[in-house]
């Protein structure tokens, strides 16, 4: 199966170096070249190839709007990143965007056909210092739930300083807001907890860790 390849880069250098090497390989047929992130999106949509070849840093749209647009005008069509940035902010913008690959300009021409062929059938491809970083950020444990998610930001700080056996009087003092303003947040957080009173909302907020002074 011949792979239709569209090739997206601002650098007329490097797009003549991937219309080589589609030249040489069989298995690729270069479709379209654009220069913008604009006219990426507007010769995807004319086209509909198998694979665009994507750089972040374009005129008039960047890659990874780009990437977006494409995506979700054909999610069809697999987009991989080839580019020069490997900062974190880079590579987790284009996977959200939607890129299947992504690898960094200087990659061996095997490489890089590889990649396009993996994307092409659907996989997810990435070179490897980019791999190694995903699967560090995938293998970081996840962050503890945030105890009562159903109270606001205020009314879990307010519920903290309850925990700690402060007065109506002094959680006005420490926000600066006013007694009625508190004993409103005060009644919300008993109604959210289902709890009668305040020795009860204590009990509750210290069983899920607040009210531990450091």
């Amino acid at each position: 199966m011949t792979i239709r390849l569209l090739v997206a880069d601002d650098h007329p250098l490097f797009r003549d170096g991937l219309r080589t090497l589609a030249s040489l390989e069989s298995s690729l047929e270069l479709v379209g070249e654009a220069a913008t992130g604009a006219d990426a999106v507007a010769l995807a949509l004319e086209l509909s190839p198998d694979v665009v070849v994507m750089d972040l840093h374009m005129p008039d749209l960047n890659g990874i709007e780009a990437t977006r647009r494409i995506v979700e005008a054909l999610p069809e069509a697999g987009v991989l990143v080839l580019t020069m940035f490997d900062d974190d902010d880079s590579v987790f913008a284009a996977m959200r965007a939607g890129a299947r690959g992504y690898l960094l300009k200087g990659a061996r021409n095997d490489d890089v056909v590889r990649a396009i062929e993996a994307v092409a059938r659907g996989d997810a491809i990435f070179g490897p210092s980019i791999a190694a970083r995903v699967i560090e950020f995938f293998s970081q444990p996840s962050p503890a739930p945030q105890p009562f998610p159903e109270l606001t930001a205020r009314e879990r700080e307010i519920l903290e300083l309850i925990a700690q056996g402060r007065s109506n009087a002094d959680i006005a003092a420490h926000f600066v807001l006013s007694p009625k303003t508190v004993r409103n947040n005060v009644s919300s957080i008993f109604t959210k907890l289902r709890v009668a009173d305040r020795a009860q909302a204590i009990v509750r907020a210290r069983e899920a860790g607040l009210g531990r002074r450091s």
